[in-house]
């Protein structure tokens, strides 16, 4: 008789154990949006992100107007002929010559430039010579000054691109400085 109590008890303590676990109706959830939240796309076309201006969600990828990054130095002429030909007046460069680095004026030129225009600057880079490029000039034919090869480097000319994303302000007037040294050897 014992051993069948001991049996039964044991029989409803593993019924009341097992009959809180019911896999056709889960438990109580603590916090469930973290766990079944509502997914949005971020600058998607839903109603969630529509904007009163009609970018439908976009202005969050928009710079502010007037605003520049961290760093940015502001070139004031345009990318026009004029423009390029006004760049020639302007004879020295915004950079104190101590805080001219010439050793790495001369990497960068080496890195960017000498593909194209050879390490001697007479236009006999390597991509000129695998013939890629045809009509790259020395400097020593050129009517060049600091100003213009910024303008350059700036905005490009011709074949060339603009290095502007790759050169900092303070890096194209260094390789502008190594350029005309180019010239002047």
């Amino acid at each position: 008789m014992k051993s069948l109590i001991k049996i039964a008890a044991l029989f409803a303590l593993v019924i009341s154990f097992s009959s809180c676990k019911d896999d056709l109706k889960p438990n109580y959830q603590y916090m469930p949006n973290m766990y079944e939240s509502v997914a949005y796309e971020t600058y998607s076309e839903s109603n969630a992100f529509k904007s009163p201006t009609g970018l439908n969600g976009k202005e969050g990828q928009l710079p502010a107007n007037g605003s520049i990054k961290r760093g940015f130095v502001p070139y004031d002429l345009p990318n026009t002929t004029e423009a390029y030909n006004s760049s020639k007046l302007i004879t020295n460069s915004p950079l104190d010559s101590s805080t001219v680095d010439m050793k790495k004026a001369e990497e960068l030129f080496t890195i960017y430039c000498a593909i194209c225009h050879g390490t001697a600057g007479d236009g006999k880079g390597k991509l000129v010579k695998q013939e890629k490029f045809l009509g790259v000039p020395s400097y020593k034919d050129r009517q060049i000054t600091k100003g213009s090869i910024y303008h350059v480097i700036t905005y490009g000319l011709n074949s060339m691109g603009s290095h502007a994303n790759q050169l900092s302000s303070k890096e194209r007037w260094m390789v502008a400085e190594h350029v005309l040294k180019l010239k002047n050897q």
